[in-house]
């Protein structure tokens, strides 16, 4: 009897434990009572279409303004006997930065002396032609003849004496040096040449390399690639925002200018422009830019920026998803997919729904009870 009595009394405080015992949530759940939520700051808020106006992040670079930028090359082979110019050099147009020694240009002023000579003959001989027709001595085809040859003769020396003015500068002797002009203004950003350096020269046929890069600075470009798919946001005049790795910090201002007319088809991206103010010259060429074009205001799915969390590669979002039995919310991780997760608020593209209730605030401190 009495091991029976103690059987049912222990079977009656099971009972009651068990009575005592709350539920638990099951994994990838947190419940959570509104004198909790109060205390811990959760708040939620509805998933809803509204007006957002987006900005689309196109990577893309600083780079010369086509207009303000010279590649000097030299016209003929030579030697390297003075650099005028270094680097950094602010020069003016017309400014000397190389001189070469070049036999092309002991060439030149041998062609000249030839085409004189040879139109010295030709013009006697039309003379010569003229008198004999105008005595019935000669035919007309003759005299013809030679007026063609005095005209292929002024024509070789006018080419003769502009390919040496090349060299020269303008009329006068020539002489074996050549010297480089800056032919615009600004500053010598890049120089290839040495002193006794050999140059090969764009008119003997070969690869000619690049001496000076001569470029103003104070105005640049900021080119950048928006894929096919994002074309029909981008207008032209849209205002947009550059930024650089260099100044995290700031921001540069302008507007789309241009939008390429074909696609890059290795790449399935149309290239955009903007002209860039840089009085500080804080933008340098080929620095990694990304630019910020503003896209026009559209109706779509969105969530307060507070409500992402980042695990690991995943973007996900907490969504109340009800209420237990005794009154508790239940909240459960859900993976979502953004347009951006930089704007506020965020464009949701995938793994919400209209009018679902996501936590906007206290979010990650939720997450630690998943």
């Amino acid at each position: 009897m009495r091991r029976a009595a103690a059987a049912s009394l222990l079977f009656l405080l099971s009972c009651r434990r068990e009575e005592r015992e709350e539920p638990r949530p099951p994994p990838g759940e947190a419940w959570l009572s509104p004198q909790q939520m109060q205390a811990g700051q959760v708040a939620v808020a509805a998933v809803e279409e509204q007006p957002v106006a987006s900005e689309l992040p196109a990577p893309g670079r600083i780079a010369f303004d086509d207009s303000h930028v010279a590649h000097v090359f030299s016209p003929v082979t030579g030697r390297v006997s003075h650099i005028e110019a270094q680097l950094g050099q602010r020069v003016r147009k017309g400014a000397p930065l190389v001189t070469l020694e070049s036999p092309d240009v002991g060439v030149a002023a041998a062609d000249v002396g030839k085409a004189e000579a040879d139109l010295q003959a030709a013009e006697r001989e039309l003379r010569r032609q003229r008198e004999l027709f105008e005595a019935h001595a000669a035919a007309q085809r003759d005299l013809e003849a030679a007026q063609a040859a005095r005209d292929r003769a002024a024509a070789e020396l006018a080419r003769a004496r502009q390919r040496a003015r090349l060299f020269q500068g303008g009329a006068g002797g020539v002489s074996q040096a050549v010297t480089l002009r800056a032919p615009i203004d600004g500053e010598v950003v890049a120089r290839t040449v040495t002193p006794g350096m050999e140059v090969a020269g764009q008119s003997s046929g070969g690869s000619s390399p690049e001496l000076f890069t001569v470029g103003d600075l104070d105005q640049v470009w900021a080119i950048a690639d928006v894929f096919e798919m994002d074309l029909p946001r981008v207008q032209p005049g849209a205002k947009l925002t550059v930024k650089v790795v260099a100044y995290p910090d700031r921001a540069f201002t302008g507007r789309v200018e241009w939008m390429a007319s074909t696609l890059d088809p290795q790449t399935r991206s149309a290239r955009v422009r903007t002209t860039l103010r840089n009085p500080s010259r804080d933008l340098l060429p080929e620095m990694y830019a990304t630019l910020l074009i503003s896209t026009a205001p559209r109706n779509a799915l969105a969530i307060p920026r507070s409500a992402l969390l980042h695990i690991g590669e995943q973007t996900v979002v907490l969504v109340e998803v009800g209420r237990t039995e005794n009154g508790l919310l239940r909240f459960q991780q859900r993976r979502v997919q953004v347009e951006s997760d930089d704007a506020d608020p965020v464009v949701v593209l995938s793994g919400l729904s209209r009018g679902e209730q996501v936590v906007v605030s206290g979010a990650l401190l939720l997450s630690g009870m998943l």
